[in-house]
C-alpha cells in the first residue's frame, strides 16, 4: 500500500475549526496513514516565554492561563469527552510543574520537556477530531521511535535507530488506523524528552516518512505552496508548481519559511517527493518537490533570511600560515555551530551564522565561552541586524550575465558580503536588514517581472 505522511503546522491546528478542515484533507486520501502535528498556533511561543529566567510569578500564571485557554476552547467544541479532558488536564499540570522547576534548575532537559507539551496536547485533540468524524485514529507518542542524541534544544536524530524503531512500533499500526503523532520532539537513549530545534516538525515528518518507506510527505501550512518570493515583499510573486530537491534545499536554507531547512535531507536520501500546500485552501494546489523535474530555469526564486550575524576574524597568524581556519572551525564545531557563508582575505575571515539555528528555547549562538575561545587566537568583530538575500535557480555560476543583472539592482545598496560560485544554484548577498525588503522587491522585479 502506498503511504503518505502529512504534517500540519501550528496555524493548521490552531483551533477546532482549523483541525476540522485538516481532518477533511486527511479523509480525502486513504493513503494518508501518519499525521504529524505542531502545537496549536502561538502555544510554542508561550511555552518558550515560560522557560525564560526573567519572568515573575504573575506573568507565569498568565502564560499558563493562556495555554490552558487554547486547549479548553478546543475541548469545548469537542463536547469535553471525559478521557480526553483528563489527558489534557494532566499535560497542563505537567506544564505548570516544569515551569516551577525551572525557577531553581535552569536545565535544558527540563526546558525540552516543557516545550514538547504543546505538540502532546494538539496531537491528542486532533486524533479526537478525526474520531468524531468517524475515522479510526489514535495519538501515538513519537518518543517511542524518534531517537535522538542528548543535545537538548537542538537534538540530532539517529536515523538508523529511528528506522528500526518505526518498523517495530509504528508500521504494524498503520493498516487499521490513522496515527496522529507529534513533530518537533523525540527522546534520547535514556528516554529523556528532546527537541529538534525551532521549526522541527517538518523534519520530524520527513524522518518518519524515510523510516516507513513512504511515497510522499505533505507539508500543510497557511500558503498555497512555494512562491517565487514572499508575496508580502513582492505582490507579483507567483506559485511554483514543481521544483527540484536541489532548488528546494537552497530555498529552505536561505529563508523560504514554508519549509524547514532539514526537511529535504531525508526526502533526498530516499527520493521521497514532497508536497507543500495550504490547509485553508487545498483546492488551490501547491508545490511538488521532486528528484527529477521537467523545467530548470536559471532564475527560480528570491529568498531572504533575516536576523543574520557576521563574524569578522582578524589575525596576522593567517599570513602565509597553515591551520588557522582548521582551528577556527574546530572551535565552532565544539560549540555546535555550523558556518553558513564564508569569505577570506590574507589576514581576515568573514563568516555568517544563522540565528534561526538557535535552539528550541531561543537561546543565541554566540555564548560567552565561544567568544572567549575565539579571542584567544584572533580579534573578533560582530555585526548583526543583517539579512541574507539569495537568488536561487540553476546554472547560476556558469550563465553569463547573472552578476550584471543582480548588481545593477544593488547599485544603491551597501553589500557586506557576496558569495557566488560554490553552488550552481545560488548567488547570495548580505545587506542591512532595514534594506532587505527593498532589495528583494527590486530583484524580483528585475529577474521575474521584466
Amino acid at each position: 500500500m502506498s503511504l503518505v505522511v502529512a504534517k500540519f503546522g501550528g496555524t493548521s491546528v490552531a483551533d477546532y475549526e482549523a483541525m476540522h478542515r485538516c481532518a477533511k484533507i486527511i479523509m480525502d486520501n486513504p493513503q494518508t496513514r501518519v499525521v504529524v502535528v505542531s502545537a496549536s498556533s502561538g502555544v510554542t511561543n508561550l511555552l518558550v516565554e515560560l522557560t525564560q529566567a526573567t519572568i515573575n510569578d504573575e506573568r507565569r500564571l498568565s502564560l499558563l492561563k493562556q495555554i490552558a485557554q487554547v486547549q479548553y476552547t478546543i475541548l469545548d467544541a469537542l463536547g469535553r469527552p471525559q478521557q480526553l479532558c483528563a489527558t489534557i488536564d494532566a499535560l497542563l499540570s505537567r506544564i505548570s510543574q516544569l515551569s516551577e522547576a525551572l525557577v531553581l534548575d535552569r536545565s535544558k532537559q527540563i526546558m525540552d520537556e516543557l516545550l514538547s507539551l504543546g505538540e502532546q496536547c494538539s496531537s491528542q485533540m486532533f486524533a479526537a477530531v478525526l474520531r468524531e468524524l468517524g475515522e479510526q485514529a489514535t495519538s501515538f507518542d513519537v518518543r517511542q521511535v524518534m531517537r535522538t542524541d542528548s543535545h537538548f534544544g537542538k537534538a540530532e536524530p539517529q536515523v538508523d535507530e529511528i528506522s528500526a524503531l518505526a518498523q517495530t512500533h509504528l508500521a504494524p499500526l498503520l493498516a487499521e488506523q490513522r496515527i496522529v503523532t507529534q513533530g518537533f520532539m523525540g527522546a534520547d537513549e535514556a528516554g529523556a524528552t528532546t527537541t529538534l530545534g525551532r521549526g522541527g516538525s517538518d523534519y520530524s515528518a520527513a524522518l518518519l516518512a524515510e523510516a516507513l518507506n513512504a511515497d510522499s510527505v505533505e507539508i500543510w501550512t497557511d500558503v498555497a505552496g512555494i512562491y517565487t518570493t514572499d508575496p508580502r515583499l513582492a505582490p507579483n510573486a507567483t506559485p511554483i508548481p514543481e521544483i527540484s530537491f536541489n532548488e528546494a534545499a537552497e530555498m529552505a536554507t536561505f529563508g523560504a519559511k514554508v519549509l524547514h531547512p532539514a526537511t529535504i535531507l531525508p526526502a533526498v536520501r530516499q527520493k521521497i517527493q514532497v508536497f507543500v500546500g495550504s490547509s485553508k485552501a487545498p483546492e488551490q494546489g501547491g508545490t511538488w518537490i521532486r528528484h527529477q523535474i521537467e523545467q530548470a530555469p536559471v532564475y527560480r526564486a528570491v529568498a531572504v533570511r533575516r536576523d543574520q550575524t557576521l563574524l569578522n576574524l582578524h589575525s596576522l597568524q593567517m599570513l602565509h600560515a597553515q591551520g588557522f581556519l582548521a582551528e577556527t572551525f574546530a572551535t565552532l564545531a565544539k560549540h555546535k555551530i555550523s558556518v553558513d557563508l564564508i569569505t577570506t582575505s590574507e589576514v581576515n575571515v568573514a563568516i555568517t551564522l544563522d540565528k534561526t539555528g538557535s535552539d528550541s528555547s531561543g537561546h543565541g549562538l554566540l555564548s560567552e565561552a565561544l567568544m572567549q575561545e575565539l579571542s584567544q587566537h584572533c580579534r573578533v568583530r560582530v555585526e548583526d541586524k543583517l539579512a541574507l538575500v539569495a537568488i536561487i535557480g540553476n546554472r547560476i555560476a556558469t550563465t553569463p550575465g547573472v552578476c550584471r543583472r543582480v548588481f545593477e539592482v544593488l547599485e544603491t545598496h551597501n553589500v557586506r558580503m557576496i558569495c557566488q560560485g560554490a553552488s550552481p544554484h545560488n548567488l547570495c548577498v548580505l545587506v542591512s536588514e532595514s534594506e532587505a525588503a527593498q532589495v528583494v522587491h527590486a530583484l524580483h522585479q528585475n529577474l521575474f517581472e521584466g
